[in-house]
């Protein structure tokens, strides 16, 4: 008896439109803003159709996370052959990526949206600040390497509340800094926040 034949399978995912996607609805978000972006309008600046981005994406929200997530995705950690030179040289590389109009507006419509949409909340943690939880890892690993921090704790849980703590504190004040209070994250503010990060309150406030 003959089998049953093999099931159908859809297109697949074509990298290349994902990518015009992506680019089409950061571009479309800084020329119209949130309020009037539109699945249809991607659509039409990608060169695709509508149905194809509804294959992908459930709702212009999860879209945006991830054409935000990619930019994300680029960040590199700087090896300065020191801890605090590594700190200061991700701190200004991620506020260069906030003050890119894409990422700003992109970061800040999901935001808004995510207060009221949990699952939009977990789509952000997950394409965006999980992913980019390897900046703080790479880092503490080449710190253990050169001797300037101890060794991971043998609970890995308590690994993880430190890594999540660390990467709080330096995304969300630099995130504060460039978005909530529109100031400037040059080398002098990335240089006293790394002292305040690495010794401390006292040390931050000291004289120069």
């Amino acid at each position: 008896m003959a089998g049953c034949p093999a099931p159908r399978r859809g297109r697949p995912r074509s990298a290349a439109a994902d990518r015009a996607i992506l680019d089409a609805t950061r571009t479309a978000l800084v020329e119209v803003g949130w309020s009037k972006l539109t699945m249809g309008e991607v659509a039409r600046r990608a060169g695709v159709a509508k149905t194809t981005l509804y294959r992908r994406w459930a709702a212009k929200s999860e879209l945006v996370v991830d054409a935000v997530a990619v930019l994300f995705d680029e960040l590199e950690l700087p090896d300065g052959g020191s801890l605090r030179a590594d700190i200061e040289g991700v701190v200004l590389s991620f506020a260069a990526l906030l003050r890119r109009p894409e990422a700003k507006t992109a970061l800040m419509a999901v935001l808004a949206e995510s207060t009221t949409d949990e699952a939009l909340r977990r789509r952000i943690r997950a394409a965006i600040v999980d992913r980019q939880k390897r900046l703080v890892l790479d880092g503490r690993a080449r710190a253990q390497q050169r001797g300037e921090l101890p060794p991971d704790s043998a609970d890995p849980a308590e690994t993880e509340r430190v890594v999540d703590l660390i990467f709080d504190v330096i995304a969300g004040a630099v995130v504060h800094r460039s978005l909530v209070s529109d100031c400037p994250v040059d080398g002098a503010w990335a240089a006293t926040f790394t002292t305040l990060l690495l010794e401390g309150l006292g040390s931050a406030s000291a004289p120069r």
